[in-house]
């Protein structure tokens, strides 16, 4: 996927997504598709600053981050609108997104960041079920336990069970994306 500062304002992101690792990876069978084509599918760590990591058709994993930060004269609908136009983006340029995971937090630290997420979910569920795309969330600690072995683990010990893994994230949002995507594809979502 070729991400332009084209594509970044078309999509309404106040900066360009960043877009750091791309890492071949071999699926379980259930998630590939019945045809034997890999499925796309996408993993993310909503928040103002979203991760996200995407494993596409060819099997390729990209990820990076994309911030959904309103502008000074923005409405407060216009986070929600600009992600729903990122996610149509990368639905079209990478093929149908078959499926959709998503971090699952249940405890925030503050009362702006829990009505963020609640709003992006709520935005992101709603796409999905619109396009007829499964989702599903996620707990944090069975990602932490997945990628770095604790389920508590802080950021700094994500970011580096990530790059023991040979991705590069720019951040946590990033790392944390990547853990999800790489949790779905090695559980085949949770099944195995």
């Amino acid at each position: 996927m070729t991400v332009t500062r084209a594509h970044a304002r078309a999509c309404g992101a106040d900066r360009e997504p960043s877009v750091t690792s791309v890492t071949p990876v071999t699926a379980p069978p259930g998630l590939h598709g019945v045809d034997g084509a890999d499925r796309c599918i996408l993993a993310l760590d909503l928040g103002t600053t979203t991760g996200w990591a995407l494993r596409g058709h060819d099997g390729l994993i990209t990820s990076g981050t994309v911030s959904f930060r309103p502008g000074r004269f923005d409405g407060g609908g216009m986070r929600y609108l600009r992600f729903t136009n990122w996610l149509t983006e990368i639905d079209r340029l990478s093929g149908p997104v078959a499926a959709i995971w998503f971090e699952e937090v249940r405890r925030h630290a503050g009362t702006d960041a829990s009505h963020i997420y609640g709003g992006l979910m709520a935005t992101l569920t709603a796409w999905a079920e619109l396009r007829g795309v499964p989702y599903q969330g996620v707990p944090v600690g069975t990602i932490k336990r997945h990628a770095a072995g604790k389920g508590n683990a802080d950021k700094a010990a994500m970011v580096a069970a990530v790059r023991a893994r040979g991705f590069s994230p720019a951040d946590d949002n990033e790392a944390d994306a990547i853990a999800i995507l790489l949790w779905a594809i090695e559980t085949n979502g949770g099944v195995a």
